[in-house]
């Protein structure tokens, strides 16, 4: 009997540019053979070189694409990228709950590479209180870390104390990523689970091309994470695929270009 496709549901941004938020995600989650289900929270302008304008989805609209898909469709796994507002973080973390979403991937995004806030600063509280304890996984970068934490998060000492810290705002997992470190040369992520610490150390990639790889890896996990991979693995082989994407890089614009979500199809 053939298994069922697993369905892999993203609540994020719309990149208009297609290297990040709802667009990066959805090509990730192909990419692993799941299906792909979306609810866009907010419209960005924006390509290589930035962010441009932002237009907020109203939270009510939110909510009706979450019930139109999770009533019919339902998932196996899902990931939130960027918010936003804390009406729409609200919004979300209600309908994850009344519809049992299972394997949810929260990676806080709160600036973009450009430097342009993704994040409302009172947002942060919902985000917190609301979103991260019912998460698998959290997915902050150092400087997110360091946000969520209110210090600095620089050394790979800091990031494996961060995601100790991090684990008591209730998420059942977090992932520091590493790659805003700056006291290493290489490519660190820090996993905290309540057992132990894992910790997944690469040469780090000098590639220019880099936009939306944390959309990508949150993608990959969670794609990973419905196919039923255990968390350690799920993360390890997201690292991995995602070096592949950065390595066959497009070269797309005149700023910070995209990953290749088909890098599989291009060796052949």
């Amino acid at each position: 009997m053939t298994r069922p496709i697993r369905r892999i549901l993203t609540i994020a941004g719309s990149d208009s540019g297609g290297g990040a938020g709802i667009q990066a995600d959805l090509k990730t989650i192909m990419a692993h053979g799941c299906y792909g289900l979306s609810a866009v929270v907010a419209l960005t302008a924006q390509n290589t070189r930035g962010v441009q304008a932002i237009h907020d989805a109203p939270a009510e609209f939110v909510r009706a694409q979450l019930d139109a898909v999770l009533s019919d469709i339902g998932c196996d796994a899902a990931k939130t990228g960027m918010l936003s507002r804390a009406d729409t973080i609200e919004t979300v973390a209600d309908r994850c709950a009344v519809f049992a979403v299972p394997n949810l991937v929260v990676d806080p995004v709160m600036v973009s590479k450009s430097g342009h806030k993704l994040l409302r600063d009172d947002a942060i509280g919902a985000l917190t209180r609301r979103l991260i304890p019912m998460a698998r996984l959290i997915t902050p970068n150092a400087e997110e870390a360091a946000v969520l934490l209110g210090r600095e998060v620089r050394t790979v000492e800091d990031a494996k104390a961060a995601a100790g810290e991090l684990g008591r705002l209730g998420s059942r997992a977090v992932l520091v990523k590493g790659g805003h470190l700056s006291e290493t040369d290489r490519a660190v992520d820090v996993l905290w689970e309540p057992g132990g610490l894992t910790v997944f150390d690469g040469a780090r990639l000098d590639a220019r091309h880099t936009h939306g790889t944390g959309c990508t890896l949150s993608a990959a996990i969670a794609s990973n994470l419905g196919l039923g991979l255990s968390l350690v693995d799920a993360v390890r082989d997201a690292r991995e695929w995602l070096r592949r994407a950065m390595e066959c890089a497009f070269e797309i614009g005149g700023g910070t270009g995209p990953v290749n979500h088909l890098w599989e199809r291009a060796d052949g």
